[in-house]
């Protein structure tokens, strides 16, 4: 696993790594394969199931606040360096995403193409609304055409997916590095009442 080469990783931030991003990737994963067929019945919509993702991406990876302070309450002593709490958050980004960019690969191999050609026509649609000319839908139509192959190749489409959560999932680690670093202004519980 991709942990064994760092060694500065101690075996017990490994455990809060690996716990806290498997179930942060079960959460956003679940979500993933629970809210596609909301979206195929027409429940969510492009503009409502684009809200519930990325608002259930960030509860999922609200489990990096609590990885990185288990880890600085109960392994660190209360006294945690920013760096190694934002090592903490990426590594659990890194998994909680993975599982992600898994989950759109189930799927997409189910019902993707299906879901590129009516992304593609809410698109158009859009465009038609706003007053779009011929000319401009025309050139849409192509460049939609053309996304459309270019999300055929499963390495592209991974790594696009990875771009739609590695991003917030970093910003929540900083943001917890930050609070939770040993001078921050969520410090350390020290009584053990």
């Amino acid at each position: 696993m991709w942990l064994v080469v760092l060694p500065e990783i101690s075996t017990r931030m490994k455990k809060v790594i690996t716990t806290y991003g498997i179930i942060s990737g079960i959460i956003t994963a679940g979500l993933m394969l629970v809210t596609m067929p909301l979206f195929e019945s027409g429940t969510l919509d492009f503009d409502n199931g684009a809200l519930i993702g990325y608002a259930g991406m960030v509860i999922a990876l609200s489990l990096i606040f609590f990885g990185i302070r288990s880890f600085r309450d109960n392994q660190a002593g209360g006294n945690l360096a920013f760096g190694k709490a934002f090592l903490i958050g990426a590594a659990i980004t890194l998994i909680a995403s993975l599982f992600y960019a898994v989950a759109w690969e189930i799927t997409y191999a189910r019902s993707g193409e299906i879901f590129v050609q009516q992304w593609t026509d809410h698109e158009l649609k859009g465009l038609r609304e706003g007053g779009a000319t011929e000319s401009e839908l025309q050139t849409a139509k192509d460049k939609w055409k053309d996304f459309g192959e270019l999300y055929k190749n499963p390495i592209i489409r991974f790594g696009m997916t990875l771009t739609e959560i590695l991003p917030i999932g970093l910003l929540i680690s900083l943001l917890s590095a930050f609070l939770l670093r040993k001078k921050g202004p969520l410090p350390a519980n020290t009584n053990n009442e």
